[in-house]
Order: structure tokens, then C-alpha cells, then sequence
């Protein structure tokens, strides 16, 4: 065949394209099993990281396993679906596996079944709800972990995708993060979530101090998501809360 054929061109082109697909399919299969552990670990680490346990890749999951007291996942009048516990599965799938961002959106539509993690620290027992929500440019998403008493905010944690550097991106950061100890998301047994508030808590008399952060200055739309993911993920968990200790 004349090499400087057309024919020859588009033929040498077309073996070419499919040999580089060939190769980069084949590239990603062979790393999706250690993109996936990276994923798993990543999410223990930050479960772990919302009860004041520091982990690594190296400990992640031997940590995770020793603090949890049980992953459930929950409908709408607080009931546990599932349950996995001691390496044991009571339902048909562990609130580790759940996808957040389809589980809220079912739950828009009325069918509720979110995933929640009752871990252990020192005795302690803590309620932590994965969150995600919409910052300004992109997802934003964490952990809250509640106190024993189903109402007092032990810590907080987020992660953006694309959120302005020096803005809205402080939402990661302890000064920003750090605010939300202690707060409540009840009131006179109501309620509350955690609200952020623009010009600081203390400057207005909308929401209580104890429901409320400051806002990060100039990130007004990105704490604006904040507060919408805290209320719109947390909202699930309210029937859950209320009940006595399981």
C-alpha cells in the first residue's frame, strides 16, 4: 500500500486511535482498584478526623474499624433500614457505599434512606452526617459529628472542588471550621441547623448564637452553601435524633 495514500492515512490514523484507547482503558482498569482504596480511605480519614482521631493511609481503615460503633442508614421517621456493626450487615447495604449526592436527591422526592455513622471516642459516642451541598463554583461537602446528646456540634469538617483561594476555599480551614464546636442544632427542642451569617452572629438577632458562625469575609454565596447543605442534609436526621438512644 502507497504510504502516502489517503487510504493508508486514514487507515494508520483509525489503528492508532484504537490502540491508544486500548492502552488508556486498559491504564484505568488497572488503577480504578487503587483509586477506589484511595476513595475509601480519604472518607475514613475525614469520619475519623470529625471525633478528633488523626489517621493516616497507613491506619485508616484499622482506626476506623476500632471507633465505629455502627454505620445505619435511616428513612424519614428515623428508622434503621440497614445496619452493619462488627462486620455483620442486618439489611441489604452499609452506609459506607451510600452515594450522598443520589441519596439527598431521593430524599427530595420523598424517599429517604441516608446514611449515618455512630462512632467512639473514649467512651464517647458521636452521631456523624455526611453532608453535601453547592458552594459559588462547584460541590461542596464534610462531616458534622454530634455530641452524645443528639444536639451539641462536636466538630465539623469540609472539602471543596473549586471554591475561591483566599475566599470561599477557607471553608477547610480550623479558623473557619473551629467556630462550629459547641454550637447547637436544636432550640427549645425545634429545629435549627447551624446557620453562617453574614457581618457575624453577634451582629444581628435573626439566629441565636449558639446556631449560629460567622461568615468568611467576601465568600458570601460559598457560606451561603454552607448553611444550605448544613440545613438540607441534616433535615433527614432530625426523627433520628429526637429518639432515645439506640
Amino acid at each position: 500500500m502507497n504510504k502516502n495514500s489517503n487510504s493508508y492515512i486514514f487507515i494508520y490514523a483509525s489503528v492508532m486511535v484504537v490502540l491508544v484507547a486500548v492502552i488508556l482503558t486498559s491504564a484505568n482498569l488497572a488503577l480504578k482498584p487503587l483509586q477506589d482504596k484511595n476513595k475509601e480511605n480519604e472518607k475514613m480519614i475525614n469520619l475519623l478526623s470529625s471525633i478528633g482521631i488523626d489517621a493516616d493511609a497507613s491506619n485508616a481503615s484499622e482506626l476506623y474499624s476500632k471507633h465505629l460503633k455502627k454505620e445505619v442508614i435511616i428513612n424519614e421517621n428515623g428508622e434503621e433500614l440497614s445496619t452493619y456493626a462488627n462486620g455483620e450487615l442486618t439489611g441489604s447495604k452499609r452506609a459506607f457505599g451510600v452515594n450522598l449526592k443520589t441519596a439527598l436527591y431521593n430524599a427530595s422526592k420523598g424517599e429517604v434512606a441516608m446514611p449515618l455513622f455512630v462512632m467512639d471516642n473514649d467512651g464517647e459516642t458521636f452521631y456523624v452526617i455526611p453532608l453535601f451541598g453547592k458552594g459559588l463554583w462547584g460541590p461542596i461537602y464534610g462531616n458534622i459529628s454530634i455530641e452524645s446528646d443528639k444536639n451539641t456540634v462536636a466538630a465539623v469538617n469540609f472539602g471543596h472542588d473549586s471554591e475561591t483561594p483566599g475566599l470561599g476555599a477557607e471553608i477547610i480551614l480550623p479558623a473557619f471550621t473551629d467556630e462550629f464546636k459547641n454550637k447547637q442544632i436544636f432550640k427549645d427542642g425545634e429545629f435549627k441547623s447551624v446557620s453562617v451569617v453574614k457581618g457575624g452572629v453577634d451582629m444581628q438577632t435573626k439566629v441565636a448564637e449558639e446556631n449560629g458562625v460567622d461568615a468568611i469575609s467576601g465568600s458570601t454565596l460559598t457560606c451561603d452553601g454552607v448553611t444550605n447543605m448544613l440545613h438540607d442534609c441534616m433535615i433527614n436526621y432530625v426523627n433520628y435524633l429526637k429518639q432515645e438512644d439506640k
